[in-house]
């Protein structure tokens, strides 16, 4: 059975941040991701990561200006040297955290900019920061984001993300599938998973439309999450989405995967 993070820039969002650690342990989540550690001391998320019991699972490459819109830069020319920079402070965050794992948010395509160099920016980037983080003991992970949400998002097709990964070459860069995006943009998600399987390295969840919690939309999600077990994904699945209410009261999908996890824990103990 996939096990499941809470993404704690989403979820328990009633609270202060460094109040949803203990929170996400409460109800029973083993691992935690968000967006960015940047604003917090290393060792204050690491003290907490410890103190209640979780994993830091993943958290993204600095992505730019965020509160400005900015939603990566990988794609973006001129800003290389902020790429580079980004990947090193990455690095410290994550070992400091044993994060295992960063995601790349490629950026918005800006006008003026032609598609072979945005193509050949991403190229660039992601294969200077495969090395690097391998190097470093990390792997690389790479998203495709909906340009619903996100207007002019580069990166926006699982299909796409493998080509470029195809042409980069390196074991350690991965796809990270999120399901609500690729619901929004190409459906299909059982068989393109399992396809991609081998090449997945993250999940992450919403359901759509309106990307709320498991149960809420469109997508069959019990469905889902037997098709991964019997597929053979054993990685991370990151609950990424809004609850409609407060946190706890939407948690309910959550119930009875975990009561099956405890117990199958429990009997190969």
């Amino acid at each position: 059975m996939p096990k499941f993070a809470a993404n704690l820039s989403m979820l328990f969002t009633e609270l202060p941040f460094l109040e949803r650690f203990e929170a996400a342990a409460r109800h029973r989540f083993r691992g935690v991701e968000y967006l960015f550690p940047y604003a917090y001391p290393a060792a204050d998320l690491a003290g907490l990561l410890q103190e209640h019991g979780l994993v830091q699972v993943l958290h993204n490459l600095p992505a730019g200006d965020w509160e400005a819109g900015e939603r990566g830069i990988a794609c973006l020319p001129d800003r290389k040297a902020e790429f580079r920079d980004g990947v090193g402070r990455a690095i410290e965050y994550a070992t400091a955290l044993k994060c295992p794992q960063v995601n790349c948010l490629a950026g918005k395509a800006p006008d003026g900019v032609s598609a072979a160099s945005l193509r050949d920016t991403l190229v660039e980037n992601l294969s200077y920061a495969a090395s690097v983080l391998h190097a470093a003991g990390i792997r690389l992970l790479v998203e495709p984001v909906n340009t619903i949400d996100i207007p002019g998002f580069y990166l926006n097709r699982s299909a796409q993300a493998l080509r470029i990964m195809d042409e980069i070459g390196s074991a350690n860069l991965l796809l990270q599938y999120d399901i609500y995006h690729m619901q929004i943009m190409e459906g299909d998600l059982a068989r393109t998973m399992e396809r991609a399987l081998p090449r997945i390295g993250h999940i992450q969840l919403a359901d759509n439309p309106g990307r709320g919690e498991p149960g809420t939309g469109e997508i069959n999600y019990p469905f889902l999450f037997d098709f991964l077990d019997r597929v053979g994904y054993r990685g991370w699945i990151g609950c990424e989405y809004k609850p409609r209410r407060r946190t706890e009261d939407g948690l309910g999908w959550l119930a009875p995967i975990a009561d099956f996890a405890e117990q199958s824990f429990a009997a190969c103990s």
